[in-house]
């Protein structure tokens, strides 16, 4: 018998992939990829995405590998297929030019860190790009900070001004090369360059010289940590009082010196992120002068080609990569350049005007910076990853909401200001813009509202702000012209939460910070509410506090401690303790009479009378200190047995303040955190609608209440929901108050 041999009917698909697909080597992991399962067709960019067609037999198996296989950067929300009429006369697979217009659905990548291939060839004497400071692949380098617009290519970036060489050109056209499409490739003969050799920075910083260095998102501030003299000088000229510096080392090796880092700590801080990573300072092994009275330090490893390269000269330019698994001795302070609270500097000109009166040395590259953006802080809080700033590496990337939902802006709150943007099922927010009290960092906020807007292609429906009406985030949502939608303070903290977690169902929330807005026009910064959606219900509140001085009351703890001795009736103590701090018997009056004593129920206030009663601090040289040694005191949490009280829902700790009279510091630091939580848990329990709670605001940051918060809820069966995508902080306030509004327009 004759067998006929037959042929399948020749099929091709169109295949749409949206996602974070764009600037990481998608196009020639198609191409391959599609070589590999013998298909013709085309792949390009365009404003959505990716898109492509595919011609041939395993069609299926080529598209479960494009799921499966994707490049490590990428980030795939959705394959849309189709099929389309065959091209019989077709040969081959050819990546073709970008095509732009129409509204944006995909989204440029962060920054990333150096990747290992392009390391190996930074440090090899052999390779064309040895020791050059701007190499890159399409693995990792500069996205977000170079990028003006959609689609990403080339002449959309600030390297449309560098024409590529020959070499590079070969490697920028060659499907088979790791620089295929690669839009910041460059190389020392095209590329951008440093106005200072290497050699001569890393003697700067020898000598103990404050060095202005040019990086991915704007200027570092860089330092010899290990010179006091240099440390405090750049103190004192950048007005820092207390707040810690970053560090930053070469490697995980050096920073295990200084630190304990556990495997959690070390993939957070190794990650292409490159986040600076909040761990505990071994004692002794850090410069007092880096981290004053406090038990964490942030570090951070190199990022940048000009990070490693600092490293390399110190360590007298070993060949190969061996050196990066040996501890360090050089370990740099690495702090924004941003003077005086404003934004960073970006341009080689705002550097030299600036900066001079800061840097002994100026360090400058001629590829521009577009969009600002300052290093990332995170920490690990109950062994899960969470963000204390979010900004580069982690921005523009979006967090998944439960649901699609419409176009909002939303402005964020005050003190550390962000924005989000809503499109479909994703909420992007901006990189961290700072507090909105000067001109300069008004004007950033205006410029990354407009440059958000503009890389996502949307037009807002309505704008979402706070409650409160001096805000100027929220006069500037009144000036836009749009529907606005006032969001409470704690409801968008809360909201904030469940958006992250994708949770729509009714669910209790502690909200814990220094200060919102109550709908009763009250200072609020400790409550407990029950969010649905765009609706909240308040639950319970701290019980108020008095700040005789009003707001100077959150920069003086002494004068918490002073409210909290008023209302025990220990007047007499006011005067015997706090002599020296300032006009005791002033206050005393302004307590009696309720003279410019306005009531609180902030968390952070209680946090600064107990750091005032245990002597921890008097005063406080930057927002938050008080706590922050507080916290560093701790070493295990103890609960005092009738710590609180809770009546028709106020919760009074009163008894706690009582309490620390007589304790040490540490003592006193380790009944506070484990009282304060056990009466968290007290007052949450007997109102859950489900085993769920939701954990918010900045006091949340303090991984000593917050582990003890998640255990304890554990105990009882209830997990205890926290942030991790977007800060606990007023950093993640904008993506609460766009999903609720975005909830009041679809409701």
């Amino acid at each position: 018998m004759m067998h006929v041999m037959t042929h399948s009917p020749l099929t091709r698909s169109r295949v749409r992939v949206r996602g974070l697909v764009q600037g990481i080597g998608f196009r020639p992991f198609i191409h391959n990829l599609a070589g590999s399962f013998g298909l013709t067709g085309w792949v390009l960019n365009d404003s959505d995405g990716v898109l492509l067609e595919v011609q041939g037999g395993d069609c299926s198996g080529f598209l479960q590998s494009l799921n499966q296989q994707a490049p490590p950067l990428a980030r795939i929300e959705g394959i849309e297929v189709r099929p389309v009429s065959p091209e019989p006369t077709e040969a081959g697979f050819e990546i073709r030019a970008s095509v732009s217009g129409g509204g944006a659905s995909t989204a440029i990548g962060p920054d990333t860190g150096v990747c290992q291939d392009c390391l190996a060839e930074l440090f090899d004497p052999e390779n064309r790009r040895w020791r050059y400071p701007f190499l890159n692949c399409t693995h990792c380098g500069p996205r977000h900070t170079i990028t003006r617009a959609l689609p990403y290519d080339r002449p959309q970036t600030s390297m449309a001004g560098f024409t590529l060489c020959p070499d590079c050109a070969h490697e920028y056209h060659d499907p088979r090369d790791r620089r295929f499409h690669a839009q910041p490739t460059a190389c020392p003969t095209c590329g951008p360059q440093l106005s200072l050799p290497i050699e001569e920075i890393v003697a700067r910083l020898r000598a103990g010289d404050i060095v202005a260095l040019k990086g991915l998102g704007g200027f570092h501030l860089a330092c010899d940590a290990s010179d006091d003299g240099t440390v405090n000088r750049l103190r004192a000229l950048k007005q820092r009082n207390g707040k810690p510096f970053a560090l930053m080392v070469a490697n995980l090796p050096s920073a295990r010196r200084i630190a304990q880092i556990s495997n959690t700590e070390a993939a957070l801080m190794s990650g292409t992120e490159r986040p600076i990573v909040l761990v505990w300072a071994i004692p002794g092994k850090v410069p007092a002068a880096v981290a004053p009275d406090l038990a964490h330090i942030g570090i951070m490893l190199p990022y940048t080609p000009l990070h490693y390269l600092l490293f390399h000269e110190a360590a007298s330019r070993p060949a190969g990569m061996a050196w990066l698994d040996q501890p360090q001795d050089l370990t740099l302070v690495m702090t924004s350049a941003n003077p005086l609270g404003e934004p960073l500097a970006i341009t080689n000109r705002e550097a030299e005007e600036r900066l001079a009166g800061i840097a002994d040395c100026i360090v400058t590259h001629d590829r521009d910076i577009l969009i600002r953006s300052d290093d990332s802080v995170a920490r690990v809080v109950a062994n899960t990853p969470t963000l204390i700033r979010r900004a580069r590496g982690y921005v523009p990337r979006g967090v998944t909401l439960p649901r699609s939902v419409p176009p909002v802006l939303a402005v964020g709150g005050h003190l550390k200001n962000t924005i989000c943007v809503t499109r479909g099922t994703q909420a992007h927010l901006s990189q961290h813009l700072g507090d909105l009290d000067n001109a300069a960092t008004l004007g950033f906020f205006e410029q990354t509202i407009k440059h958000l807007l503009n890389i996502l292609e949307v037009e807002p429906v309505a704008v979402a702000h706070d409650l409160h009406p001096d805000f100027l985030s929220t006069r500037h949502a009144e000036s836009l012209g749009l529907p606005t939608i006032p969001i409470q303070h704690h409801h968008a903290h809360v909201a904030a939460v469940l958006a992250e977690h994708g949770r729509t169902r009714p669910t209790v929330g502690l909200a814990l910070d220094g200060f919102g807005l109550g709908e009763d026009g009250t200072s609020r910064g400790g409550e407990l509410l029950l969010v649905d959606g765009a609706r909240y219900q308040p639950l319970g509140h701290f019980a108020p506090l008095v700040q005789p001085g009003g707001d100077v009351a959150a920069q003086q703890p002494w004068r918490m401690a002073a409210s909290a001795l008023f209302r025990l009736g220990r007047v007499d103590e006011i005067h015997r303790r706090f002599v020296g701090c300032g006009n005791t018997a002033l206050l005393v009056q302004m307590l009696e009479r309720g003279f410019n004593s306005p009531e609180t129920t902030s968390c952070g206030r209680w946090f600064d009378a107990a750091c005032g009663l245990l002597g921890v601090r008097t005063t406080s040289g930057f927002e938050g200190e008080a706590a922050m040694v507080l916290e560093s005191l701790a070493t295990q949490p103890q609960t005092l047995a009738h710590g609180w009280t809770i009546s028709n829902g106020v919760l009074d700790l009163l008894p706690l303040l009582e309490a620390l009279q007589n304790l040490s510091p540490v003592q006193g630091a380790n009944l506070f955190h484990g009282t304060l939580a056990a009466a968290l848990i007290d007052w949450s329990l007997p109102v859950l609608p489900t085993p769920e709670v939701a954990l918010s605001g900045g006091c949340i940051q303090n991984a000593v209440l917050t582990e003890a918060l998640v255990q304890g809820f554990a105990r009882h069966g209830v997990t205890a929901l926290i942030p991790s995508q977007v800060p606990a902080g007023d950093g993640g306030l904008s993506l609460g108050q766009a999903w609720v509004a975005a909830q009041h327009l679809i409701h």
